[in-house]
Parts: structure tokens; C-alpha cells; sequence
């Protein structure tokens, strides 16, 4: 596990090495490795705590009973879940978590936080606050995904994915967590139909790609079916 990824979280930010050590033996902190596709937690468990990833990432997903499969979200290193479900006690999880690849995670008993600490831990305030910030960008990324699935063609959708990816890593080549089949999942599309969709796309001169690194292209007249 690496100390600097885990203190270079956002859910730590502001604390030094000294108070993060402390805050994690006051709520329990547990590090546990699972291996690649190893779920973390499947729908219907109960009693789940807040999970930081210090290495590797975690699909969020959800199965209906007619057997198909979404990605809700991809969280990576230095970026927590569970955190809605770490306080409401009896409420069973309705997504599976589930490893990508190599996974570590520190599992800490948030719910600590709201009750008075023992030891007195003045950093609780700060912890508190961080958590309400990522809790915040939480929603907010969920608000965004919904512009990539209100679109009823593919290319759209896959347009609106794609230029997301390029604001936030400030680039158009850049690296996507998802392979073609994650892809289509996340975007609620038919693999055929994605990987058809991203052909076209390339021949257009929009995009290029290999496997799970794309560079978006400005091509405006062919940016939207006719």
C-alpha cells in the first residue's frame, strides 16, 4: 500500500501524516487486497463501510433479473464508495462492487464520526467536511452520466462520454477505464452496436482509438448523424 496515495486522498486532505494515522485506528481502518473481477460487495449485503481505494480501481454495477448488466460508475485510486450506506443501518445494497484488476482498499467505520470520539480526535471536523465534499462530487458526476444516457443514438452518447474525458483530463488522447464491453454497459448500448458506432466514428476522422485509449478529433460537420 502505498502512504502517499493514501494521504494524498481528498477524504484526508488538510490532515497531516500524524492525524490521518490517528483518524484510521480511531475508525477502524482495515486493508484488505482483492484480486481482479473479486467482488468487494454484492447487492442485497448489509452493514457496508466506506471503502478507500489506495490501489487499482472498482466498477459499480447492477443486475436486473432478466440477466442484463450496467456499469453505474468506475472509482479509482484515492476515491471512496459506500459512504451512502455506511450510516443507514438495515439498508441492504441494491449495486455490486466488484475489482478491477489488483485491488487494495482501506475499509474504515465512518459512522464513528457522528458520536462523540473517546479519544478526543480534534481532526474529526476536518474528515467530516471532506466527506461532505466528496459525497457532493458524487452527485455530481451521477448528473453528468445523465447527459450521456439522455441521448437516444449511440453516437451521441458516445460523444458526450468522450467529451467529458477530454475536459477532465485536459487532453483529447487520453486513457478510459473501461474495456469495449465495460463501455457499453456504462453507456447502456449493445457492444455490437458500440464498436460498430466507434468505426464509423474513426472513419468520419472524429476519433481515433486503440483498445482503451482514444484521441478526439474536431470535426464538426461530423460530429452528429444526419
Amino acid at each position: 500500500m502505498s502512504r502517499k496515495i493514501w494521504l494524498q486522498s481528498k477524504l484526508f486532505q488538510g490532515l497531516t501524516e500524524q492525524e490521518a494515522d490517528k483518524i484510521t485506528g480511531c475508525l477502524h481502518g482495515e486493508r484488505r487486497t482483492f484480486d481482479h473481477e473479486e467482488y468487494i460487495y454484492r447487492a442485497g449485503d448489509e452493514g457496508i463501510r466506506l471503502g478507500l481505494i489506495l490501489a487499482g480501481s472498482v466498477n459499480i454495477t447492477k443486475d436486473d433479473i432478466w440477466g442484463n448488466h450496467k456499469i453505474i460508475d468506475n472509482i479509482g485510486q484515492g476515491q471512496i464508495f459506500g459512504e451512502a450506506y455506511e450510516c443507514i443501518k438495515g439498508e441492504a445494497l441494491f449495486v455490486n462492487v466488484q475489482a478491477v484488476g489488483k485491488t487494495e482498499v482501506m475499509f474504515l467505520d465512518m459512522c464513528r464520526m457522528l458520536v462523540t470520539c473517546q479519544a478526543s480526535c480534534l481532526f474529526h471536523q476536518k474528515l467530516i467536511q471532506n466527506l461532505f465534499f466528496l459525497m457532493a462530487d458524487r452527485n455530481l458526476k451521477l448528473m453528468r452520466k445523465m447527459d450521456y444516457l439522455t441521448p437516444k443514438s449511440i453516437r451521441e452518447r458516445i460523444l458526450a462520454y468522450l467529451s467529458d474525458q477530454v475536459v477532465k483530463n485536459g487532453q483529447y488522447t487520453f486513457e478510459i477505464p473501461f474495456n469495449r464491453q465495460q463501455m457499453a454497459d456504462y453507456l447502456s448500448v449493445d457492444r455490437s452496436a458500440l464498436s460498430n458506432e466507434l468505426s464509423k466514428m474513426k472513419q468520419d476522422g472524429l476519433i481515433d482509438f486503440y483498445k482503451n485509449s482514444f484521441s478526439v478529433k474536431i470535426n464538426y460537420q461530423a460530429a452528429l448523424p444526419d
